[in-house]
Formats: structure tokens, C-alpha cells, sequence
């Protein structure tokens, strides 16, 4: 690693302690990457044309889980995470620039048993725009949850850090450098799973949901590219609220609903980036028949919840059955994120009803 490099990683771990946008264009960045004198408006003409697209969806498919562990020794894990820019779609025909792990939002979910050692490996390449990252996971006793040990600048050698998933639950993870609200706004969050060591009840489907914020310099709906808008986010006003990066996206006009059969049990591991918004989350024709608050997977769960507050940083899981057919619609209960800013999915459940409990006239 050369001098240039490690002193710039020197700088971004000293500012990182310092909190949120401790000083703006500390890599020498613009206006993506730090805020040094972003322009936060569109123009007089409206915002520019729709970008070209970098993949065609940028949601993570929420059954892309690990298995559930099926060992009863601590084991190791090697583990590589590579940032990347890419432009996608919020909604058809609106683009934005999201700052990911892996490429989707949320990052990809890591499964482990308490006990297990995870060896990471931490990848930033040159094409991030002069912007450096880091990997803070709530998981981890050690400085800044390896935040400290993980930051690194485009370009730099790969960090890597060790780390024993001492404690049982389910966690999120988040890009911790200056300015670290715009990045998690932009993508950079996902959840680490570390499953008790007699694990966990089976069900039958699991799924993995991310919500966040998305501020930006255009209103919802509107068609264009939209850009990051500061202003925005330091009044907490979003544009959007959206599940996996995407409004709409797991429902039939976003093309992708999840599906069960009846008779089924699912397991909903719901993760919370903010990076300023507490969620509601509430099942729509149904409750969370356990609900394990905060990721505490270690007490009992709570039975028969409505809706449950899962606060900014924060992951949850819950659980809930399918007695009969139609779809269950999940959703941040503060119903203006639901009905217009993109916090809704749905879950389309097939199959004949499996108890006497609903009718309907035809």
C-alpha cells in the first residue's frame, strides 16, 4: 500500500469518529460523494433525462438468504464485500445513483452461528469516485464494529478484519464514513443473522426487506434522473421510502410480489436503514404471530403483533402464517410511505383455505 493511500485511510478512519459529514471533500471529492457544494435543485427545464441503467433491478430478491445454519461447532467464514455505483430505477422511468455492497439494496445477508469466527475481506474499487467506505456492523464489539479497521479510499488494497460473532440476533451493517446518513440513504446497509446455537424454529419461507429513505432533487413520480438533494435529507423530507431500493417493487406492477402457499410459515427479517425514519411495520390481513423485537432472538417473542416500531439502525424478524388465499400486503404503517413514497410489498398466497376463518360474498 502506498503513502498517498494509507494516509488518506489515516484521515478517513480520524474523521469517521467525528460523526456524520464531520468535513465535507475530505478525499478531495464533489458533489456525489460529500456534499461540497451540491446543487440540491433541478434546474428551470426540469430535471435531466433518465440515466441508462446498470441492472435491471435493483432490489435484492428477499429470499436471497443463506440456508439456515445446520452445524453445531463454531466455524470460520471467509467473507468478501466489494462496494459498487450503480444506476438504476426507483420506479420506471426515474433514475438515481445508489452507492451499494454488492450491487443491490440491501447488501447481501450474512448467515453464521453465535460462535463462528467471520474473516471479511472489505473491497472499494477505483471506479467509487474518490469516495471511501467502510463497513460498521452492529454485530461486532470491536472499534466502531470494524468501521474503524474497514475504511479504505477507491483503489486501496482490500482491508481485512476477524471478528467472533459473540452475540445472538439479527443486526444490521452500514457504510460508517463521513457523510455515512447519504450513503445508507444511497443503499449502503444490510443485516447479519447470528443464529442462536440450538438455532432457530423452522419455517417454511423466509424473507429479507430493507427500508430506507431516498432524497432527492425531484418529486415522486416525476420522470428524469433524479440527483442526491441534501437539503432534503438535512430537513428529513424524502421523496421516497422504499423496500429494497425500489418503490413498488414486490407487487404486481413492480413485477416481482413475493409468493407462499396456505398452510405456510414465514419468517420476515426486516431491516430499518433510515437514515432518519422510524418504520411501522404492520402485515395488512394478518399480524406477526411471533415477533422478535429488535432482533432479540434469545427471549421469547412476542405474540399477536400489530405493528411494531423498528427504529432507524435497526433489524427485526417476524413471523406469521397463511390460513387462507389473497395477498398480505407489508407495509410502514405511517400510510402516506405506503400509498406514495414506495413502502409497500406484497405477498401473494396460493392454495385452498386451510381453516373456516374468511369468506366472502361473490
Amino acid at each position: 500500500m502506498t503513502t498517498t493511500r494509507l494516509n488518506r485511510r489515516h484521515v478517513l478512519q480520524a474523521l469517521g469518529a467525528a460523526g456524520v459529514g464531520a468535513v465535507a471533500g475530505c478525499l478531495g471529492g464533489d458533489a456525489e460523494g460529500n456534499g461540497a457544494e451540491s446543487d440540491t435543485s433541478a434546474d428551470e427545464e426540469g430535471l435531466p433525462a433518465a440515466k441508462a441503467v446498470d441492472v435491471d433491478r435493483i432490489a435484492r430478491d428477499p429470499t436471497d438468504i443463506p440456508a439456515p445454519v445446520d452445524w453445531d461447532e463454531p466455524r470460520e467464514h471467509d467473507i468478501t464485500i466489494r462496494t459498487e455505483r450503480v444506476t438504476a430505477e426507483i420506479e420506471p422511468g426515474v433514475t438515481f445513483e445508489y452507492m451499494t455492497f454488492e450491487g443491490q439494496v440491501p447488501g447481501p445477508m450474512i448467515r453464521v452461528r453465535r460462535g463462528d469466527r467471520v474473516n471479511l475481506t472489505f473491497e472499494v474499487p477505483e471506479d467509487m469516485n474518490k469516495v471511501g467506505h467502510n463497513m460498521d456492523f452492529h454485530a461486532v464489539y470491536g472499534p466502531g464494529g470494524g468501521a474503524d479497521a474497514t475504511t479504505i479510499g477507491p483503489g486501496d488494497d482490500p482491508t481485512q478484519i476477524s471478528f467472533t460473532a459473540d452475540y445472538a440476533g439479527v443486526f444490521i451493517y452500514h457504510c460508517a464514513i463521513p457523510n455515512m446518513d447519504m450513503h445508507i440513504s444511497s443503499g449502503m446497509f444490510g443485516s447479519i443473522l447470528v443464529e442462536p446455537e440450538d438455532g432457530l424454529p423452522e419455517v417454511d419461507t423466509e424473507y429479507y426487506l430493507g427500508q430506507h429513505e431516498i432524497y432527492t432533487d425531484g418529486e415522486v413520480g416525476e420522470e428524469g434522473h433524479h440527483s442526491f438533494d441534501f437539503d432534503a435529507m438535512l430537513a428529513e423530507q424524502p421523496t421516497y421510502v422504499v423496500f429494497n431500493g425500489q418503490a413498488y417493487g414486490f407487487t404486481k406492477d413492480g413485477g416481482q410480489p413475493m409468493q407462499a402457499e396456505t398452510g405456510e410459515t414465514a419468517r420476515v427479517y426486516f431491516a430499518n436503514g433510515g437514515p432518519n425514519l422510524l418504520s411501522s411495520l404492520h402485515p395488512i390481513g394478518n399480524v406477526w404471530s411471533r415477533y422478535y423485537r429488535d432482533g432479540d432472538l434469545l427471549t421469547d417473542p412476542e405474540k399477536n403483533i400489530e405493528t411494531a416500531p423498528v427504529a432507524p439502525g435497526t433489524t427485526t424478524a417476524a413471523e406469521m402464517e397463511f390460513p387462507v388465499p389473497g395477498p398480505v400486503k407489508i407495509v410502514d404503517h405511517a400510510l402516506t410511505r405506503a400509498g406514495r413514497r414506495g413502502a409497500l410489498g406484497v405477498v401473494n398466497v396460493d392454495g385452498e383455505p386451510t381453516r373456516d376463518l374468511y369468506d366472502e360474498d361473490p
